[in-house]
């Protein structure tokens, strides 16, 4: 007969396990930092996802499927929607993916290269979001509230895209109900053996957190602070996917788009 306690201590041991997988990897290979880059993605879209809900006009810019029932709604009647907002953020997210492809394209296979490219693009379009805010104030117009959806939409498509190319399996960004399918479908109660639930649960939980920081830095702070927050977390993957990727390349391998040497 299995001992309770021991079968508690086993399964705990597991979870830690899984969560230092995720969270803290041993650094084998350089793309071994990608999980733990990837939750912090997930934060970050939780945080602009707060600051487009709740100021911006009740529209997303990370989670477009939120859009297009906001859409349906609008459609049907309903009262207190954006449409403009919503239409705004899918036309702007589109293009913000479709780039994200292009640039993945010419990067190869690299998938820290392209994390690398895919943040410093985010970046960019963070920092221009952050000045609109702070030249628009704590009571954001129309025009700099438009502006927002659309430098952080287009952000959040570079960033949507980017993780669909790398496949950090169970860490998509953005789309949780996918992950929370699995958490039930492939537990053990659902017949399955419960693999990669820790992942799954720590991806939900990073959304969640960056949720409830992203909102109470909008109304205790200033609407500036959400988006300068996910910046400075968009820095750190930059700089850990810049270094990571100078590590994965050959002491003889010339940089990306350097002139060969002439003969």
């Amino acid at each position: 007969m299995t001992n309770p306690l021991r079968a508690i201590g086993e399964g705990t041991t597991s979870i830690r396990r899984e969560a230092a997988e995720t969270l803290l990897p041993r650094v084998r290979t350089p793309e071994d930092v990608l999980p733990p880059l990837m939750v912090l993605l997930t934060i970050v879209t939780g945080i602009v996802d707060a600051l487009a809900y709740l100021r911006l006009g009740h529209v997303f810019v990370a989670n477009m499927t939120g859009n297009v029932v906001f859409l349906g709604f609008a459609a049907a009647g309903a009262h207190g929607l954006s449409v403009p907002g919503s239409l705004l953020a899918l036309g702007c997210f589109l293009p913000g993916g479709a780039a994200a492809g292009r640039l993945a394209g010419r990067l190869g296979e690299n998938r820290l290269r392209q994390l690398r490219a895919a943040a410093a693009v985010q970046l960019v379009l963070c920092l221009v979001a952050v000045a609109v805010a702070a030249a628009a104030g704590d009571e954001l117009g129309t025009a700099s509230r438009y502006a927002l959806i659309a430098f952080l939409a287009l952000a959040m498509g570079v960033q949507n895209a980017t993780a669909r190319r790398l496949a950090v399996p169970e860490l998509t960004t953005t789309v949780l109900t996918l992950t929370l399918t699995g958490i039930a479908a492939d537990s053990r109660l659902g017949g399955g053996s419960g693999a990669k639930t820790v992942r799954r649960v720590l991806s939900v939980a990073a959304m969640l957190l960056g949720a409830v920081i992203g909102a109470l830095l909008l109304l205790h702070v200033t609407p500036v602070a959400p988006i300068a927050l996910a910046s400075g977390i968009l820095a750190v993957v930059l700089g850990a996917a810049d270094c990571g990727s100078r590590q994965g390349q050959a002491p003889d391998q010339p940089p990306v788009g350097s002139a060969s040497p002439s003969l």
